[in-house]
């Protein structure tokens, strides 16, 4: 793309920017909760553009004020200066470029909501449920180190330990544009604790994230919602077996069903629980969204494909090794420990460039 048509795009922005930045001040606009939300994430969006559109303008009117230098100065000090300056912006040109391109693509509308988490253990028996939670364990550890928050609205422990399903909401900035990446079938190849021959095993979890829904993404009516009551079993001290505090929600039209009982009380196992269903519902019509782009970037696997196998956790090698992008790391014991940036890293630079891709085609 030419620097001066690049310019001419970002400059056609502005003003959107500005017309935004008016219309979020609007108290008609704020009394309309669903579109001030939408206009303040398109604020939020076109400000970073214009953020970068002010660092290449300044960046082309260093190089033309170098160049000038360059013929027109007589000084050899400040012609070392125009020059150090000419190659410093030049070489930075091409970056800038870069990250504008991305930001002129449009982003997953759903990047920045909180996420639901769920993970099955799948095949392997008792080998995979304790997979599930080593899973778990490593995406509570990751969460931790981004300083995001996880609430557990479901799980059924396996008979030799870890999970054979657990569903947690985990909350915090950018969290479902970072986690998506995770969605597919993680496989383990290992000796189990139950293996007395020494044999190594291959064990598999699904794991499924999902965006989760505001209150205003879907209208569910409470009279397409049945509640069931229920004493919560598990963890939870004396109030467990003795009060109907677990809440189970039938969402008639669809039949998704969820339930919740990690809360003491009714109203707030309620209240998670209309959560969980709402984003249910919601990405039933956002999967759609997933298959179409899932088909087109090898990076981003359909949350409906449970047989995707996405990454192979190997225990006698002390390998990951992610099938995506063929990124094989030696470092399982820090993966398993939640160290995920790397690879999520690798991950998103390697969208970026479908993504790049797709934009020109």
């Amino acid at each position: 793309m030419a620097e001066s048509s690049l310019l001419e795009k970002l400059d056609g922005l502005i003003s959107r920017f500005e017309e935004v930045g008016t219309l979020i001040t609007d108290p008609e606009v704020i009394a309309d909760m669903k579109r001030f939300v939408k206009l303040q994430k398109e604020y939020h969006d076109l400000e970073k553009i214009v953020e970068a559109r002010n660092e290449y303008k300044q960046t082309l009117d260093n190089i033309e004020e170098a160049r000038f230098l360059l013929e027109t100065e007589s000084d050899p000090e400040m012609k070392e200066m125009a020059r150090e300056e000419l190659e410093s912006c030049s070489g930075n040109l091409p970056a800038l470029e870069e990250k504008i391109k991305l930001l002129l693509i449009p982003a997953d509308p759903e990047d920045n909501k909180n996420a639901i988490v769920e993970i099955r253990g799948g095949t392997g028996g008792d080998e995979a449920a304790l997979f599930a939670g080593d899973l778990y364990r490593m995406y509570v550890k990751y969460c931790e180190s981004k300083g995001w928050n996880i609430s557990v609205t479901h799980l059924s422990e396996g008979t030799s330990g870890g999970y054979k399903e657990i569903i947690f909401e985990v909350s915090g900035e950018n969290v479902y544009g970072t986690l998506k990446y995770e969605s597919g079938v993680h496989r383990v190849q290992r000796v189990p604790q139950t293996e007395t021959q020494g044999r190594v095993h291959t064990s598999a979890a699904t794991v499924a994230v999902l965006p989760e829904a505001d209150e205003f993404d879907v209208d569910v009516k409470e009279s397409d919602i049945r509640v069931d009551t229920f004493c919560s079993s598990g963890a939870g001290g004396q109030s467990v077996n003795t009060t109907y505090s677990a809440i189970r929600l039938v969402h008639i039209p669809t039949g998704i069903t969820v339930q919740c009982q990690d809360q003491k009380s009714q109203i707030k196992n309620k209240a998670k629980a209309m959560i969980e269903l709402r984003t249910r519902i919601y990405n039933m019509e956002y999967q759609k969204y997933i298959d179409e782009i899932s088909s087109k970037r090898k990076t981003m696997v359909s949350s409906g494909d449970r047989s995707a196998k996405i990454r192979t956790y190997n225990f006698p090698q002390g390998r990951v090794t992610d099938h995506r992008i063929n990124l094989t790391v030696y470092n399982l014991s820090a993966v398993i420990d939640g160290d995920l940036q790397n690879i999520i890293d690798q991950l998103i630079v390697a969208e970026n460039a479908e993504r790049l891709k797709e934009a020109e085609l």
